[in-house]
């Protein structure tokens, strides 16, 4: 197996805009607060969704290539098997330069875990950081669908994927990732739907929260998440 050099290696990913110092955080959380008690006034229903499993913690991600880097490999794996596939890529958390990732022999990257799908999706990252044409320092100045219209211009990179990552790593106020089926069951179960809403279902029904969707995807996570651990909401699937 071919080893990096410390020249090749970045530092960790460094932390998102609000996931470093304390006073960001709680900065952070007013911020959800206001948005949370805005939304309630918008649509007063998703209130119960605090009073049931309590108000949604803020949670961050850092920004960047090995950010995404480790969204990409984690896709469609547990998050142990995630987390061991990725430490031996990125030892320590010194994530690999894209120049030093292309260079890796195929052989190399399978033998850390990666299939041959995940080669290609991970690869492709790399070039699109390397030549240019995907900058993750640009990206915090554009608008949301301009965003997501580079991310999900790498192959590997889908559209949920990218609003995840102006989410949780941008600290992006209006984003709803509608295809998400943790949400999708969290609107049916609070909303008292028929079914669960399909992506473009979810989409329209989040549209009346503009411009505090993604206090409402947060929100809706947490109380799916409670409510799946808890047994209260009946119509939330549990396998």
């Amino acid at each position: 197996m071919s080893r990096l050099r410390p020249s090749q290696l970045s530092a960790s990913p460094r932390p998102g805009p609000v996931g470093g110092a304390p006073f960001e955080a709680v900065a952070a959380e007013g911020r959800l607060r206001a948005a949370l008690d805005a939304l309630y006034r918008i649509d007063p229903r998703l209130r119960a969704a605090e009073e049931a499993a309590g108000p949604p913690p803020w949670r961050s991600r850092p920004e960047g290539f090995g950010a995404m880097l480790r969204t990409i490999v984690g896709q469609q794996l547990s998050t142990v098997a995630a987390t061991a596939i990725f430490e031996r890529l990125a030892p320590g958390g010194a994530v690999p330069l894209p120049g030093a990732l292309l260079a890796m022999p195929g052989e190399s990257l399978r033998a850390l875990g990666l299939s041959q799908q995940k080669i290609g999706y991970v690869r492709g990252l790399a070039d699109a950081v390397a030549t240019g044409r995907l900058d993750f320092a640009a990206l915090r100045g554009l608008p949301d669908e301009e965003c997501i219209g580079l991310l999900t211009g790498v192959k590997g990179i889908g559209r949920w994927t990218a609003e995840i990552y102006l989410l949780f790593a941008l600290d992006r106020p209006d984003v709803f990732p509608s295809a998400d089926l943790a949400l999708q069951a969290a609107c049916c179960d609070l909303l008292a739907l028929p079914a669960r809403p399909s992506a473009r279902e979810a989409a329209v029904l989040a549209e009346a929260w503009r411009p505090h969707r993604g206090a409402a995807a947060r929100l809706l996570w947490h109380y799916y998440g409670r409510c799946r651990n808890l047994a209260l909401a009946r119509r939330l699937p549990v396998g």
